[in-house]
């Protein structure tokens, strides 16, 4: 990280966390921990000793209470306090650093360095420094997701002339280090929201200024401040030029965007400090615009469930993981932004789906491709992790093995007329040069790690290889001397041997003595023999002994070398895992499509959206009978109002609409039997009921904030889902807000909008508003109950069944009768009473003139006379509705027979009692 500069007058010495002593309270091997800890006082600092990574004093307490390391006591301070202590084993580092990174913390890797000192204590060097954002490790990254490395800088706000301060303006700069994508976005107050759930950040980092706001409305995020000095445009415009050896960004477009340079110039400097001496591959500064991808506000993502559920979750069933076909795991990171990213730019849209066809109408050519893909590992992290010298021999071993059948696609492709594929087999073009030096210098099965040794081939290196026959064959070599010697000494009882206290040496029996030739240096005498040394023997001896350490040392440097020559084509490499991730995409969602049936949707340049038999992608793969609904919206017909029963599946058909859109967008097939999609420009969905308690906002509130997010935002090429507005709220006050919103979304913004509604006052408004149709969800009624076709019909719906849903639920019969009772006064008062909203606490109001009639059974029609049931009437009925709740099939003969013995009882108490009023 750069230093601070001395205009700012910021003290570098930054101060010690409370619960850590000073420097000179400590004793010497801990001092250097202390140091560390003084330049990293809120990361969590492991410390390497021996064989494990030692925490201490509060970070020992931390990490004892986050992942459950045992808490013991080092000694003593030079002040008599005791010092907490806390370690990792070394060979389960990985395994509980990714423990804390899913917490959302930093960790610090402090290694030995060089030889124990006199007084015992060993140097130690920064090695690693692991955020949420900086992963790099296979090990420690999830398989399908990225982490993202975000930086933000606020644009200084001015004031207006009414003293309002103007329009907020963010930079907002990001990376993803295991692949090296590097981009920048100049983002107003209004998209901020949207573009942080696009992005899904893994970490963010915000200056002092700023960290407050944005934890305080972001707790879940992980977020890093830092000082407001690293913030500098100058100094990021400086910072890029030097990263990219560019004489001016002029080309990147970034030139005077302060609020972009800033955010960069943090990030960049973040990346430096915690890659330590590593920096990592980093593509050319890309800046992005709003108009290329499809806006999809945060709420519109967890209603729509694309990659995570509404609770969250990622193993749950989402639009992903239905689409997640991919046989390598950088093809379904790759998925994952296509779905969450759907794009505006129709010809790059209709060439995925060009692919898609060729891929479904050859089935041969989806079948090669399938099988090259199963063997491709992940590339594209492999190459980061070259550019950072991290990357382990198995992982190249894997790279050398997965590139022919890269190169076999890549001609596979080569003569196919499609764009797309033109385009990935011109990326898979990767240099000879590269499979033949790794299949040059690597065993065909290395191990795991460099430490390990046996990972150069002996034949890359005539040195290593002359090592590793000292190492492996001395006994052979030590025979085929001795038959050697005797020849040319004439000496039968010569023998060349070894051991631990002499080393090697010529043994020769002391009656041969006077014949050893004059280079046999002697080296020990003996009782009956004499021993010697040769200056080839000594020499075989120095190589011998030292042969395993210095295999290791040379095999590491080899290995080394290795990784620097692949070094300049890791942006080769990139390009073709990113060839070869969109390749399986395509595969995936072929092999979906022909599977499902799904079709080719066309998009259009005229505006609109028309579906024929649509289904929803996720739960037609749920359940085993699917109801397919169509759906039009066009000029003349931009609004449909929809009403029916709940459980009708309402939702479930404006859900769909959208991610039939979205899937058009994002290059796949789609869930229809015939699909024509106009542009689309941003989809905002206000769907469910849920309260914010973390911010003292109650379901209402949650819900008019989210509606009047999309009144301004939408345009009127926009897709609008609004279900069940105003229903937080009283009937009156709920009934005028859903009103006034259906038609400012319908006259003013012209989004095209589904609006699921129970108020059917507000089916009137497509006899008043031109652009407004009724459509609505069929249902029936039987004797069981009623009955849920799922079918979107013309037309509004001829009643709510919301009773009759209740019933479902299991609401007791009691409480069946009394909401009819209810409904039926209710009804009453609206016909005979003006639309006024009446006082629910006067003298006559409805809800007083329905208690009355709680002895009711059944609601009668209003013109017939409601008369009060008898005892043995109301028993009656409750033995009806009994018997009626009954699955005979459920129940054992045993139960059964009980069953009628115990009616059979009311039923005789009840005649009793009739017996004796009838006396």
């Amino acid at each position: 990280m750069q230093e601070p500069r001395e205009s700012e007058g910021k003290d570098a010495v930054r101060e010690l966390p409370a619960g850590f002593p000073d420097e000179s309270l400590v004793t010497p091997s801990l001092r250097q921990f202390v140091e560390i800890k003084r330049q990293y006082p809120d990361t969590l600092v492991l410390y390497r000793m021996g064989d494990f990574y030692e925490t201490f004093f509060d970070d020992a307490v931390k990490a004892n209470r986050l992942i459950g390391i045992t808490l013991t006591k080092r000694g003593k301070t030079l002040d008599e306090k005791p010092i907490p202590m806390a370690g990792i084993p070394m060979v389960s580092l990985d395994q509980y650093i990714a423990r804390l990174v899913r917490m959302g913390e930093s960790v610090v890797i402090a290694e030995q360095v060089g030889q124990p000192q006199k007084n015992g204590s060993m140097e130690r060097k920064v090695s690693r420094i692991i955020t949420p954002g900086t992963l790099t490790e296979t090990s420690l990254l999830p398989e399908k997701a990225d982490a993202i490395l975000l930086s933000i800088c606020a644009a200084k706000r001015k004031r207006s002339r009414t003293g309002k301060a103007a329009d907020a303006r963010y930079g907002f700069v990001w990376l993803t280090l295991s692949n090296g994508d590097f981009r920048a976005e100049e983002v107003s107050a209004e998209q901020f929201e949207s573009e942080l759930a696009r992005l899904s950040p893994s970490e963010i980092l915000v200056s002092d200024a700023l960290k407050d706001e944005l934890r305080e409305s972001h707790p879940d995020l992980v977020v890093t401040s830092m000082p407001d000095w690293h913030f500098d445009a100058e100094h990021g415009e400086k910072l890029l030029k030097e990263q990219f050896d560019l004489d001016n960004l002029d080309a990147w477009g970034v030139t005077g965007k302060n609020e972009v340079l800033a955010a960069a110039n943090a990030l960049l400097d973040y990346t430096a400090e915690t890659q330590v001496d590593m920096m990592p591959f980093i593509l050319p500064l890309k800046l992005v615009d709003e108009s290329e991808f499809i806006v999809i506000d945060p709420a519109s993502r967890r209603n729509l469930e694309i990659s995570s559920t509404i609770r969250g979750d990622r193993d749950g069933l989402t639009l992903f993981s239905v689409l997640d076909g991919c046989e390598s795991t950088m093809g379904s990171r790759e998925l994952c932004r296509w779905l969450n990213q759907p794009l505006r730019d129709r010809a790059a849209a209709e060439a995925r789906h060009e692919a898609i066809e060729t891929l479904i109408a050859s089935p041969d050519l989806l079948d090669a491709f399938v099988e090259k893909l199963a063997a491709m590992p992940d590339i594209e992290r492999f190459s980061s992790r070259i550019a950072l010298g991290t990357v382990r021999p198995r992982e190249l071993a894997s790279l050398r093995d997965a590139l022919p059948a890269a190169a076999a696609l890549a001609a596979h492709l080569a003569n196919r007329p499609e764009t797309l594929f033109t385009e990935l087999a011109r990326s898979l073009a990767l240099p000879e040069e590269i499979h033949a030096q790794l299949r040059a210098a690597l065993l065909e099965e290395p191990a795991v790690l460099l430490r390990d040794g046996d990972v150069i081939a002996s034949s890359y290196n005539s040195e290593l290889a002359e090592l590793r026959a000292l190492r492996d064959e001395t006994g052979g070599f030590l025979m085929q001397m001795e038959v050697r010697e005797r020849d040319a000494t004439g000496i039968p009882t010569l023998r060349v041997q070894y051991n631990k206290v002499q080393g090697f040496y010529i043994e020769v029996s002391k009656s041969y003595a006077d014949q050893v030739p004059m280079h046999y240096h002697r080296r020990q005498t003996l009782k009956n023999v004499e021993r010697f040394i040769t200056p080839e023997l000594k020499a075989f001896e120095d190589k011998a002994l030292s042969a395993k350490e210095r295999t290791a040392q040379l095999e590491k440097t080899l290995y080394e070398a290795l990784i620097n020559t692949l070094k300049p084509h890791v942006a080769a490499l990139m390009r073709a895992a990113h060839a070869l991730a969109s390749l399986d995409v395509l595969a995936a969602l072929a092999g979906h499509a022909k599977k499902r049936g799904w079709v080719r949707p066309q998009l259009t340049a005229r505006p609109g959206i028309n579906i024929r038999a649509g289904r929803h992608p996720v739960v037609e793969t749920a359940i085993e009978v699917y109801v397919p609904n169509s759906c039009r919206l066009e000029d003349g017909r931009r609004m449909l109002v929809i009403t029916g029963p709940n459980m009708g599946g309402k939702s479930t058909y404006m859900r769909s609409v959208a991610l039939i859109v979205l899937l058009a967008w994002a290059g796949s097939f789609v869930p229809a039997e015939a699909v024509q999609i106009g542009p689309i420009d941003r989809i905002h969905t206000r769907i469910g009921a849920s309260d914010d308690l973390a911010h003292g906002r109650s379901t209402f509130m949650v819900e008019m904030t989210e509606a009047a997010a999309i009144l301004n935002q939408a345009t009127d090429r926009s897709l609008v889902l609004m279900d069940e507005i105003g229903r937080g709220t009283s009937t009156y006050d709920g009934l005028s807000l859903a009103a006034a919103i259906a038609q400012e979304l319908v006259q003013t913004t012209r989004s095209f909008t589904l609006f699921a509604t129970h108020y059917f006052e507000l089916t009137t408004l497509a006899a008043n508003v031109r652009e407004v149709a009724n459509v609505h969800v069929s249902a029936a009624q039987s004797k069981r109950g009623v009955v849920f076709q799922h079918e979107i019909t013309e037309g509004p719906a001829s009643r709510s069944y919301g009773i009759d849903v209740a019933k479902l639920a299991g609401i007791p019969s009691t409480v069946i009768r009394r909401a009819k009772a209810f409904m039926t006064s209710l009804e009453k008062r609206d016909a005979a009473r003006s639309a006024i909203q009446p006082d629910l606490f006067e003298e006559g109001s409805f809800l007083t003139e329905a208690s009355s009639q709680l002895a009711l059974e059944e609601p009668q029609p209003p013109e017939e006379q409601v008369e009060t049931l008898s005892p043995r009437a109301e028993s009656a009925i409750a033995l009806q509705d009994r018997l009626a709740d009954l699955d005979p099939t459920l129940l054992s003969a045993r139960d059964a027979m009980m069953l009628l013995y115990e009616l059979h009882d009311a039923a005789e108490l009840e005649r009793r009692k009739a017996l004796e009023s009838d006396e």
